[in-house]
């Protein structure tokens, strides 16, 4: 049975088989010794996204350090209010947050996580940013809105002037999008008209 530990572009934690292609955390460890979540989601205001593998480090998910978490790709870690992290790529860290202070940041960003999402007009929104529509999870990408499942992109519709969503990505993390900071997507994303 898979661990509860696949993070979705609403930043909750599900138990679901589909692996992901990075890697996270929330600060620390907040899972119980059997290996399940109670009712806390995170240890700190310090939520990272994390490469799978690095330096052949090896840890176990949900042992003793932290609690692992697993995402679809960047886009969704970005949605679910991750940023990359300094440990393992430094450099997607520093591009992302420009001069900003680490701490700031997180103590911001986390307010936005727990604050209720504006609904937004999707062609003000930059790629990357993903929105709720109807109940689903939807990332745009060049004109296209996207639907995000946990074992990735699923469908495709173009973005007409009049659709609207719940913005899921916070409004910090959406800011960086719009000034162009690159995350990396899932293959399901690259082909097609939108790739």
């Amino acid at each position: 049975m898979p661990l509860q530990n696949r993070v979705n572009p609403w930043g909750g934690i599900e138990a679901v088989a589909a692996r992901g292609t990075m890697l996270g955390n929330r600060g620390g460890k907040f899972h119980r010794p059997d290996r399940t979540l109670g009712t806390r989601r995170w240890a700190s205001h310090h939520w990272i996204c994390c490469e799978l593998g690095y330096k052949g480090l090896h840890h176990e998910p949900m042992g003793g350090g932290y609690t692992s978490l697993f995402f679809l790709d960047e886009v969704t870690a970005l949605a679910a209010g991750h940023r990359p992290c300094f440990y393992c790529r430094r450099a997607a860290a520093r591009a992302f947050l420009g001069n900003r202070r680490v701490n700031e940041f997180d103590a911001v960003l986390h307010g936005e996580r727990t604050a209720l999402r504006p609904e937004s007009a999707i062609g003000a929104l930059p790629d990357a940013a993903m929105v709720e529509i109807d109940g689903a999870a939807w990332a745009v990408r060049r004109g296209f809105l996207l639907r995000w499942s946990h074992s990735g992109y699923t469908a495709a519709i173009e973005c007409g002037p009049a659709v609207r969503g719940r913005l899921l990505t916070p409004l910090s993390i959406a800011a960086i999008l719009r000034l162009g900071y690159q995350p990396r997507w899932h293959v399901s994303a690259l082909t097609g008209e939108w790739a």
